[in-house]
């Protein structure tokens, strides 16, 4: 048996290659062949998961940028090729980045993300991709578009870092854009296929994970609807880009890419499986094993295992869902295992290279016996 291990990270414990290293183990110990691909979907761990595809190609720069509450973080960008660079939303402005306890929905920027496009345009990117997911910020793309010059004012003043800020906004001057974005191909690899406004959008939907209460949600969906109404007005942008699916990834910031630097908002999940070649990998499979840490309905929504599956089983393959927890997964999957089912959610975390191999050992047998 052949078994393709394409998973995502599971997020807060192992990257997206650790998890796949650890499938293909079990399966190993199955005595069945195993062939790795780590996948993403925009998310944390796109960039690991594009510079690996990459090979001998992939390079990173580490930068100070502003962290998602001000502070000076470090985060890298990647090179994925000759003028094309890799950039990931979650690595400056990402709620991996901010201590429970100080998650601020309404302050938190995406300064810092812009920062590293603004280094990778400085560098002579020719082509950026933008992992637009994992964001703590629910500003629109408001902080990326001030680093890359636009002027955002309100109150006479320049406007403040947040979401909440924009509810303040009374113009937006894009004289100032950085000038080699016009000539850079931005595309924006989102991991939903979420709107910017409404009850699926940047604010309803996500700002309630970054600590934002429902009054504070409501105060963020006002600030996204303002700042889609003075682009309009100002910059001439479409109320239609707010619709696109994606506009309301990494806080909206897909909608603020796409206004400011006319960026093509993707999927994140098809865009890092096209790159990463599991089209080729499935032909060579008789069995695929994906997974990342939580499965719920939103997984069918831009998600990297629900690409994998389509995929699959378009293929004609069996593809079978390794999770820590699965709360009403979509039916794209064969099969879906919940491993170390009955743990305590921090033994699970700890165990969960261990928890993998077991879990892929079993099902290949279980698979094997049955064929």
């Amino acid at each position: 048996m052949r078994v393709l291990c394409a998973p995502n990270a599971f997020k807060g414990s192992l990257a997206a290659a650790s998890v796949a290293a650890a499938m293909a183990a079990g399966a190993r110990d199955a005595h069945a062949d195993a062939a790795e691909l780590p996948v993403a979907d925009g998310g944390d761990g796109t960039l690991d998961v594009l510079l690996g595809a990459a090979g001998g190609r992939g390079r990173t720069a580490v930068l100070t940028v502003t962290g998602p509450l001000g502070d000076p973080v470090l985060a890298r960008f990647g090179w994925s090729g000759p003028g094309e660079a890799v950039v990931e939303l979650a690595e400056a402005s990402g709620l991996r980045l901010v201590a429970p306890d100080r998650r601020d929905a309404l302050r938190a920027t995406s300064l810092g993300t812009g920062e590293l496009i603004a280094a990778a345009l400085d560098a002579g990117a020719r082509r950026i991709v933008v992992g637009a997911g994992g964001s703590a910020s629910t500003d629109g793309g408001a902080g990326i578009a001030a680093a890359l010059g636009v002027r955002l004012r309100g109150g006479g003043h320049p406007l403040s870092p947040g979401g909440s800020a924009l509810t303040e906004l009374e113009s937006i001057d894009a004289a100032g854009l950085h000038p080699r974005l016009r000539s850079c191909a931005v595309v924006v690899a989102a991991d939903v296929d979420a709107p910017l406004l409404g009850p699926r959008g940047a604010a309803a939907v996500f700002a309630p994970q970054k600590g934002a209460s429902p009054p504070e949600v409501a105060l963020l969906e006002r600030a996204l609807a303002r700042l889609a109404a003075v682009l309009e007005r100002d910059l001439h942008v479409p109320l239609a880009v707010a619709t696109l699916p994606g506009a309301g990834a990494g806080g909206g910031s897909g909608y603020g890419l796409a206004a400011i630097a006319e960026a093509r908002l993707v999927s994140g999940a098809a865009l890092v499986c096209d790159l990463a070649g599991i089209d080729a990998a499935l032909r060579q499979a008789d069995l695929v094993v994906t997974g990342e840490g939580r499965l719920d309905p939103s997984t069918a929504a831009g998600k990297a295992p629900a690409e994998v599956a389509r995929r699959a089983r378009a293929a004609g393959l069996a593809c079978v869902a390794l999770t820590g927890s699965a709360i009403d997964p979509p039916p794209l999957f064969d099969e879906v295992v919940e491993i170390g089912s009955g743990l305590p959610p921090g033994e699970s975390m700890a165990r969960a290279a261990e928890l993998l191999r077991t879990a892929t050992a079993a099902l290949v047998r279980r698979r094997g016996a049955a064929q």
